[in-house]
This record gives C-alpha cells, structure tokens and sequence, in this order.
C-alpha cells in the first residue's frame, strides 16, 4: 500500500474518527501503564502511542496490546521514532503506526515502505508541505501549543488537503479548539497522565466518539 494510499487506511480512518492519541511517553513502572491505559480505554480512548524513548518503549508497547486484546478497534502506534533501529523495534512489536518529533525523509520513505503508516512532526508550513509530499499519513503540528489553533485554521487555506495532528501542550483548554479549527485529531500526553480519574474522563469524553458497545 503506497503512502497515500495509506491515508485512506483502516488505521487512519480509526484516528480520525476517534479523535484522540492517548500519547503515553515512559510511564512508569508498567503496572501503572497498564493501569492508565485501562482506565483511558475504558473512558473510550482507542487510539495509543507508546513512545519509544525509553530502553522499555519496545516491551510495553507490546504489554499495551496484550492489556488490550480484548477490547474493539484499538490502534497502538509507536512514538519518538527517530532512528532505524527504532523503527525496526516498532515493526517487530507489530505497531498499528509510527510517529517522529520531525521529519526525516530516508526514516518517513522506510515506514511507509515497510507499510507502516507514518507521522512525521513538523512545524512550518515549508516542513508541512514537505511531509506531506513525501506520503505522510498524517503531519503531527509539533509543538502545537507554540502555534495554537488559528495556525491550523490559517494552513488550511493554502494546505486544504493536508491532515494535522497537533500535538504538544494539548490539554482541556485548547483541544477542542484545535479540532474545530480543522485538525483531524490531537495529540494529548501530560494532560492524561497527570489528570486524575474523574477529569481524565470528563477530557476524553467531550473529544472522543462515543465508545464501542
């Protein structure tokens, strides 16, 4: 499946219908990350990235999935791919799709042909039409809270085609506004982690769909 294919993929069709990428970076130790994911797919996250900055990422991805086998149309990607051997780990551990803080051509082009859908991050309207060529599956607006939601509102005016993830300082207070301005999903990490249960779920359910029966 070619990169722009993949666009129109079951994965991608998953993330824009949910909404929400529950970004998980080294949350320790793995009982509590399997705890957290519990509770997020059960406030009716289905949309994972475990990032793959620790020496862990790899191992607790693959827990993350087998915590999850039971629950329907859940998608987990892999997070801060910065390098091959990264890349390597995510497609061995079977992630649904990848994501990078940048963008990195040879790193993009190797994704989508190992048939990995693939985010890269970029920030500029230049890095964005660039990714965007090279067959990104979605462009991830990095740090989105540097740039808000008018930015995204504005780029779709010259870049109508092009779909936005943001990502970086999302919380309740700007989310949905990054939403409404046209992003096909956010983004979300501290704010999730840090939320306790009730406002946890309160978040997640004024962004997601509703979840599955």
């Amino acid at each position: 499946m070619s990169g722009e294919a993949m666009r129109d993929g079951p994965v991608a069709e998953a993330i824009r219908r949910h909404r929400v990428i529950a970004v998980l970076r080294r949350v320790e130790p793995r009982p509590a990350l399997l705890d957290l994911v519990g509770e997020l797919a059960e406030d009716g996250v289905r949309v994972f990235e475990i990032t793959l900055d620790a020496t862990s990422g790899a191992n607790d991805l693959a827990a993350v999935r087998s915590h999850l086998a039971t629950v329907p149309d859940v998608v987990i990607g892999a997070g801060t791919i910065l390098s091959d051997e990264q890349l390597r780990e995510a497609i061995q551990v079977r992630a649904d799709f990848g994501v990078s803080p940048l963008f990195d051509r040879g790193l993009t082009a190797a994704a989508l042909d190992a048939g990995l859908p693939f985010i890269p991050g970029a920030m500029t309207p230049a890095e964005i039409a660039v990714a965007w060529a090279a067959g990104a599956t979605f462009v991830k607006l990095f740090p989105a809270s540097a740039l808000g939601p008018t930015f995204v509102r504005e780029l779709r005016g010259p870049l109508p085609g092009v779909a936005l993830i943001p990502t970086g300082g999302i919380d309740g207070g700007n989310a949905a506004a990054f939403l409404s301005a046209g992003a096909a999903a956010v983004g979300i990490g501290g704010a999730l982690v840090r939320a306790d249960p009730a406002a946890r779920k309160d978040l997640v359910r004024s962004l997601v769909s509703e979840p599955d029966a």
